[in-house]
């Protein structure tokens, strides 16, 4: 995709990630955009970046943020020791949707996992998401297993 380029966020992008977690109906029920941010989203973000199996991609055109993903690598002893990618909050922001930005991102988190060596790219979306759950399968990913969270708050 033309002018799209993609690298790893800082700290000071946080506002506008948090801001675009926040933009639909379930991230506004569970996500806070007033500034200053609450401590806890800089801790995580720390946290994420300080651990090398995992990254924090943004998607750039004409210098601002137009969609974003965080990536995990696990190692695991099933599937003879594969290692799989963990894609999540995967967002395009507002204004930007439909025009191919979305898959362009999923393509680099593939191409990303591949370098790793991973044997699989696996996501979890909210079931309330149709728009979504049409998008990845449109992208070759399938529904193939059932999902469970507990919360814990």
């Amino acid at each position: 995709m033309d002018g799209l380029s993609f690298r790893e966020a800082t700290a000071a992008d946080l506002p506008a990630i948090i801001g675009g977690l926040a933009d639909d109906e379930l991230g506004r029920q569970r996500e806070d955009t007033s500034e200053p941010l609450d401590p806890r989203y800089l801790k995580a973000f720390h946290a994420i970046v300080a651990e090398p199996r995992q990254q924090f991609i943004l998607a750039e055109r004409d210098g601002g943020i137009v969609g974003f993903f965080q990536l995990t690598f696990i190692p695991g002893l099933s599937n003879k020791g594969a290692w799989r990618g963990l894609i999540e909050s995967v967002r395009v922001v507002a204004g930007e949707r439909s025009k191919g930005i979305g898959e362009a991102m999923l393509r680099h988190a593939i191409t990303l996992c591949r370098e790793q060596g991973c044997a699989v790219l696996q996501l979890t979306t909210d079931k309330r998401r149709a728009d979504a759950h049409r998008f990845y399968r449109k992208l070759g990913f399938m529904g193939s297993h059932e999902g469970f969270k507990l919360p814990l708050h």
